[in-house]
């Protein structure tokens, strides 16, 4: 049993890892952009981070930790659909225009 428990705490450090890695990589990326910018890698992260924070989170049966991940994921995910749309909307503007 306590390798299973092992492995519940390594999924735990690793989506800490990854959500809080999303920080650095927006950091990082502003630095090269020499201005704020929020890259598609950081929602990337921020969604992979929260899944594994929330499966560590169900595993603790901790109400006040999933709410606080499942609610920031669906953030998240809203915030990705959100920058596709405004990828396509450009093109589907110059095709009205053509």
């Amino acid at each position: 049993m306590g390798s299973f428990n092992n492995a519940w705490l390594a999924l735990g450090l690793i989506g800490q890892t990854v959500f809080s890695g999303r920080f650095l990589l927006q950091w990082l990326y502003s630095e090269y952009k020499r201005r704020s910018v929020i890259p598609l890698a950081f929602w990337y992260a921020s969604i992979i981070g929260a899944l594994l924070l929330l499966c560590y989170a169900c595993y603790k049966k901790d109400p006040v930790f999933i709410v606080g991940q499942a609610s920031g994921l669906l953030i998240y995910v809203r915030n990705l659909q959100m920058r596709k749309r405004d990828k396509k909307e450009p093109a589907a503007e110059s095709e009205l225009a053509s």
